[in-house]
């Protein structure tokens, strides 16, 4: 490894996410088929959705974790894009008229509207079994990646991203209360945040008290990821309208409880409680420090 000198140039996260958001799309081209890959409609389907846009902060959460224990993120590739092809399936199905009803997504028409709904249903079933499937093909040994499979199914399914959706469906009946939120944001968003997190870190080997502390910075990063973007969203329902709209009626969240300062402050609170559980890790957990701070600070 080259040395570093006073002449390096001080570590910068934006030039960071940005090669990594660059390499996780060229494994996500390579592992995905083409679109003349029959059945096309389903893989035009699926792949309008994969490569619409997005940060790829699991997977570079992913990557980042498994280098943080002294792995690498080649050897973690398969796993970190199946978890943005797991978090895509949930897209597509929450954006559905049964669950969000949503008909735009990152700028542009949701999967249901470009190419119906059964289409929409079945593109989000197969990305969510593909992911399984990719996620079995990381170079690790085989009782890691057992682990890992398991872990993330535990973060999709009923106990994680499902059993989320589920209360966040029944909110209109069970009402707005903090116990509520915290079981949706918990479980909806931050399981599978704290899945990539542990995932990377599992596969590469790392020890107990690394991995417990990694499970620490998980968890805080989701939730505060999922208040930033609460946060965010409630700015646009400012700035478009009185706020007033079908989307801020159905969902429940923390500004919507606690008001934007409360939320903001929460934020940075687990912000810190994140940076604080990577103290002893050493300067390869740089990335994951400066994530932590980028996710309360992100604009969009």
């Amino acid at each position: 490894m080259r040395p570093v000198t006073k002449t390096d140039s001080p570590f910068s996260l934006s030039a960071y996410l940005a090669r990594r958001k660059k390499i996780v799309e060229e494994a996500l081209e390579e592992y995905l088929p083409g679109e003349d890959m029959f059945p096309q409609e389903i893989v035009r389907a699926f792949r309008y959705s994969v490569f619409a846009g997005g940060k790829r902060l699991r997977p570079i959460l992913c990557m980042a974790a498994a280098e943080a224990v002294g792995g690498t993120s080649d050897a973690v590739m398969p796993a970190a894009c199946a978890v943005e092809l797991l978090h895509t399936y949930s897209l597509i199905h929450d954006d559905l008229p049964a669950m969000d009803d949503d008909d735009f997504r990152r700028g542009r028409p949701s999967c249901h509207r470009a190419f119906g709904e059964a289409v929409a249903i079945l593109a989000g079933d197969a990305l969510l079994t593909e992911s399984f499937r990719l996620m079995a093909e990381a170079a690790a040994p085989s009782g890691r990646v057992v682990r890992v499979i398991r872990e993330v199914a535990d973060a999709a399914g009923w106990r994680g991203m499902v059993g989320g959706q589920v209360v966040d469906l029944d909110c209109g009946k069970t009402g707005m209360n903090p116990d509520t939120l915290h079981y949706i944001h918990t479980h909806k968003t931050a399981a599978l945040i704290a899945a990539s997190v542990r995932a990377g870190a599992i596969l590469a080997g790392a020890r107990t008290r690394e991995l417990s502390m990694l499970t620490v910075y998980g968890n805080a990063v989701g939730l505060a990821f999922q208040i930033a973007d609460d946060i965010l969203d409630a700015g646009t329902d400012q700035r478009t309208s009185t706020g007033d709209t079908q989307e801020s009626r159905k969902r429940i969240t923390y500004p919507g409880l606690y008001g934007i300062a409360s939320s903001k402050a929460q934020a940075e609170k687990l912000a810190g409680e994140a940076a604080g559980a990577l103290k002893s890790f050493d300067t390869k957990a740089e990335p994951l420090r400066m994530i932590a701070r980028f996710i309360v600070e992100r604009e969009d």
